[in-house]
């Protein structure tokens, strides 16, 4: 098995619609940083899931249920830190507004 550093998610703008973030698409995938920033003027709120493959987003893979970031407030999400994703499973967000979270995920991939 190789292991490659890897930026899972480029820098973006977090949506105000669940998105699929990531998917994995070798043996796994584990997240080693996953930072938001919100760069907006008004307190933002976000959710974040790390869904196995075959299963939908909800309640029971929610690892971050609306935090609210403070304007210019950024946060490393240490409960995301750890979480492995094995083929097919997947990292979905969604944010309380539009054009006003960024984000970035980095991590490893295995093969």
């Amino acid at each position: 098995m190789a292991v490659t550093p890897k930026v899972l998610v480029p820098s973006k703008t977090m949506e105000a619609t669940q998105q699929t973030q990531y998917t994995a698409d070798n043996i796994m995938a584990i997240i080693d940083k996953f930072t938001v920033t919100n760069v907006s003027a008004t307190n933002v709120s976000f959710s974040a899931h790390v869904v196995a493959s075959g299963v939908s987003v909800g309640a029971s893979n929610q690892i971050i249920k609306d935090r609210t970031l403070a304007p210019n407030e950024s946060y490393a999400c240490p409960s995301l830190v750890g979480h492995s994703l094995e083929k097919g499973g997947f990292i979905s967000t969604i944010a309380s507004a539009t054009n006003s979270l960024t984000m970035r995920v980095s991590g490893r991939e295995i093969t």
